[in-house]
């Protein structure tokens, strides 16, 4: 289990160094990764309850964490309990006064820290309760602290990214002529399953793109039947214990060109040069333009329209980028995708990604399945 009292200890020593005296966390990767107060998977309508915008945890240094939780919330998410105070919401108490209550034991706060994930009903009630209290983010704090992964975290992420290639592994054989991008999308999510995680890490992609189709990448899956001639791709990922994947290869359905043959060789070079760049010191944009730099080389500059990659771990996307705006020395044990593609409208689509972890020799891949191109009836 993770030492949460020495992270919350970390995590005040920067609200003091900030300037600001509590924090306000909303149910989020941040406030699991400082308090084990878990996630429910994430769902396209609100899961909330009555009173739902007091849910969220006061944190500030020298005391325990208060969680301010309707009661559905604490009766069924937390039914090992937490550590630290929980003020409990009934459905007929009067909200505003428990949360300003709650507010307010901490004294004059000029500065409250407010998590980027924050409800804006909630942020009215800081406001409310702590009023002229400057507010800043919560979560750049905690992005400090998360960005660099400890060895247990490590080994959740590998789990993770060895649910997805031994799914990739077994949906291989299922891409060919007739199938659909949603039927193979379904299996993807099914084995995922099977294998152990919560629930796809984000939302599962498969898409064909060749002469056959004038579609692009953005359109991510269809039931429409794979025709020859097209280069299929995934996109998808796990979870294990709160630790995201992200996983992406392409498959080629029919007899192969050799353009496209040059294309996806291109962006697994590519993919060998980001990968090589990534080592402590060396910029985020750094890394991106040593992966670019491969696809522009073979005369695809204008098709790489995606950036390299993004850091990822409880959130799959997390900060910094591996893009070309984002100038932030890499360091030892942070983990991120290195995802070179190149699509092409009418012509072609290719893609590779994998988890990289990176080390004073450059990325260490998380990902074990093979970048060899393969070919489907």
């Amino acid at each position: 289990m993770p030492d949460y009292q020495a992270r919350q200890d970390a995590f005040a020593a920067l609200l003091a160094s900030s300037g600001t005296e509590l924090a306000f966390l909303p149910v989020s990767a941040d406030l699991e990764y400082l308090t084990g107060l878990r996630r429910r998977v994430l769902t396209f309508g609100n899961i909330e309850y009555a009173h739902s915008w007091v849910t969220g945890c006061f944190l500030a240094p020298g005391r325990e964490p208060v969680f301010v939780l309707p009661r559905m919330v604490k009766e069924f998410d937390l039914p090992e309990g937490i550590t630290g105070e929980v003020a409990l919401v009934n459905e007929r108490d009067d909200a505003e006064a428990i949360f300003r209550r709650v507010a307010t034991s901490y004294g004059p706060v000029a500065g409250v820290a407010v998590g980027a994930r924050t409800w804006a009903d909630t942020v009215m009630g800081l406001q409310r309760a702590l009023p002229g209290a400057r507010l800043s983010s919560a979560s750049t704090l905690a992005n400090l602290m998360r960005r660099v992964k400890s060895p247990e975290e490590l080994t959740a992420m590998a789990q993770a990214c060895h649910i997805a290639d031994e799914v990739m592994g077994a949906v291989t054989p299922e891409v060919r002529s007739g199938m659909s991008e949603l039927e193979l999308a379904r299996d993807i999510n099914y084995r995922m399953g099977q294998l152990g995680t919560r629930a796809p890490s984000f939302d599962t992609g498969v898409w064909s793109m060749g002469p056959a189709t004038q579609r692009d990448a953005t359109v991510r899956i269809t039931s429409g039947a794979i025709e020859p001639g097209l280069g299929v791709s995934f996109d998808f990922g796990a979870e294990v214990d709160g630790y995201c994947s992200d996983f992406g290869r392409t498959i080629f359905v029919g007899d192969a060109t050799a353009e496209f043959q040059r294309v996806y060789d291109t962006v697994m070079e590519a993919q060998a040069a980001g990968i090589a760049a990534a080592r402590p010191g060396v910029l985020a944009s750094a890394v991106h333009a040593a992966t670019r730099q491969v696809i522009v080389d073979a005369g695809l500059g204008e098709w790489f329209r995606h950036r390299t990659g993004h850091c990822i771990g409880l959130d799959v996307h997390e900060q910094p980028f591996i893009s070309e705006e984002d100038d932030t020395p890499l360091e030892a044990g942070m983990t991120f995708t290195i995802e070179p593609s190149v699509f092409r409208p009418a012509y072609y689509g290719a893609r590779v990604e994998d988890i990289v972890v990176c080390e004073e020799g450059g990325g260490r891949k998380l990902n074990e399945y093979p970048t060899d191109m393969v070919v489907q009836d």
